[in-house]
């Protein structure tokens, strides 16, 4: 009895598959084509995040951002979700031209079924190639052109098709993180002169066992606020990609 349960159990699995199988082709076209549609959606929800991080301007506000924040001294104000949340809408802010070509040229046409699926991949990735191009140095494409092996880009008219993505996205991803090091030197400049002043006036009043970053934070939150340092920073992070 046991023996026969076992190869029942056997049997079931084996042939599982392939009922599954059997089942998929039994179903219409159009049912299949939903199908595959919403398994594509589904991936591409879960690729968006990093498409975020790694394809727009979210990489130099934050970094911005998290420089200023230890510029200042300020340990947990404001408080991360609060940076993130503004990174995210100044990057929405950004690219938000970008995001209405992607919407206007392949999601619409694509929901009308005017356009195949590749098709609104291969415009959807075009407005995002025109931002990194504009945005990365050629330097790095350079250098990462080179490491790929392709060489050298042959015709300046049509750069997009000789740039692939896995050579224009880690360019334009070294050109954000420079910018974004380069915009936390320049916040952290005035704050350390604040924090030199304070350390002399204390050392020369001989308080040298008293922090001088203490003494520094409040001297630094009100020369931000004094210049108005919020619509200054934003103003100036979001020029920097005009």
């Amino acid at each position: 009895m046991r023996r026969k349960v076992k190869l029942w159990i056997a049997g079931f699995f084996v042939l599982f598959p392939y009922n599954v199988w059997a089942t998929n082709l039994l179903k219409p076209p159009a049912e299949l084509t939903v199908t595959l549609q919403m398994l594509f959606f589904i991936t591409l929800l879960a690729l968006i995040p990093s498409i975020l991080v790694m394809m727009t301007s979210f990489t130099r506000f934050i970094i911005s951002l998290h420089f200023l924040k230890s510029a200042m001294g300020t340990q947990q104000m404001p408080p991360n979700q609060i940076v993130l949340g503004l990174a995210l809408f100044l990057t929405f802010f950004v690219m938000s031209p970008v995001f209405s070509q992607i919407n206007d040229e392949a999601i619409i046409p694509y929901r009308n079924n005017q356009i195949t699926q590749q098709e609104m991949l291969d415009r959807s990735v075009e407005p995002l190639k025109e931002f990194m191009i504009a945005q990365a140095r050629d330097a790095d494409i350079k250098l990462f052109m080179d490491l790929s092996g392709r060489g050298l880009i042959e015709d300046e008219t049509d750069i997009l098709s000789q740039i692939p993505l896995y050579v224009l996205v880690p360019a334009f991803i070294i050109g954000e993180l420079r910018a974004g090091f380069i915009i936390g030197f320049l916040i952290y400049l005035p704050f350390i002169v604040i924090d030199m002043v304070i350390a002399s006036a204390l050392m020369a009043m001989g308080m040298m066992m008293l922090p001088p970053a203490t003494i520094s934070l409040p001297f630094k939150i009100l020369l931000f606020i004094l210049a108005d340092g919020w619509n200054l920073l934003i103003g100036e992070l979001v020029l920097t990609f005009n």
